[in-house]
């Protein structure tokens, strides 16, 4: 009997050794695409300053999660972001920006470079959405502000986008970027004009009260004076 059920045992062994291997299979990891970027040429392109870029909280995570019909949200079982999501988002805008402004001097904030960067134009976004679902297109939310060399707001803006994808993973994160690309078009279009701002001029001399130059005072010498008396000079 022992012989009989030894294959048995083994057999079993060997199915549940399988499926323990499915269940613990690594995860795919995903990031974004930032399409086909160039390099920029220009060294003495347009400056401008890309942040901070404000992402929503349920965002700032590893999760891939997913959109459902009813609204909800739930992790995904076969994937997950590698890194930071924050990051690629920040670091896809830049070089998309770069390339279709063609300048080197797009740069990101709050980075300890920037502190002496004089920008053109800064950009302050905000993400409040980037999601999608098997059913459910992507979906892009944001907000962005213009702010010129002088400190005025120039532009904001609100802006929806959607993109259809095919409904596996893979689909959904490159439909992801997509809308983030054509955000950063957007975005390009609004800030190209600002190039052709006018050129602050700082008077380096400032104001000074006049000083009205007079001639020295003179030593007054006073003058002589006839004293007139009453009394009467008599001649003989």
């Amino acid at each position: 009997m022992t012989f009989l059920r030894l294959p048995v045992v083994l057999l079993l062994t060997g199915v549940l050794g399988l499926a323990g291997c499915s269940l613990h299979q690594p995860a795919s990891l995903y990031q974004l695409d930032s399409g086909n970027p160039g390099q920029p040429k220009q060294s003495n392109g347009m400056a401008v300053l890309l942040g901070p870029v404000s992402v929503a909280d349920y965002l700032q995570r590893e999760t891939l999660l997913q959109r459902q019909a009813d609204g909800s949200l739930k992790a995904a079982s076969d994937g997950r972001w590698a890194g930071s999501l924050a990051a690629d988002i920040d670091q896809l805008l830049l070089r998309q920006l770069a390339w279709r402004l063609d300048s080197q001097r797009v740069m990101l904030a709050p980075t300890p470079s920037s502190a002496n960067f004089s920008p053109d134009v800064q950009v302050l976004l905000t993400i409040t959405r980037l999601d999608s679902g098997r059913s459910e297109p992507a979906i892009l939310d944001a907000q962005w502000r213009l702010i010129d060399r002088r400190g005025r707001v120039r532009d904001n803006r609100i802006v929806h986008l959607e993109e259809k994808h095919d409904g596996d993973t893979a689909a959904q994160v490159q439909a992801q970027g997509v809308l983030l690309q054509r955000l950063a078009e957007q975005l390009t279009a609004a800030v190209r004009p600002l190039a052709n701002q006018p050129a602050l001029v700082e008077d380096a001399r400032k104001a000074a009260p006049k000083v009205s130059k007079q001639e020295p005072d003179k030593a007054r010498i006073p003058q002589a004076v006839p004293i007139r008396t009453e009394m009467e000079v008599f001649r003989f």
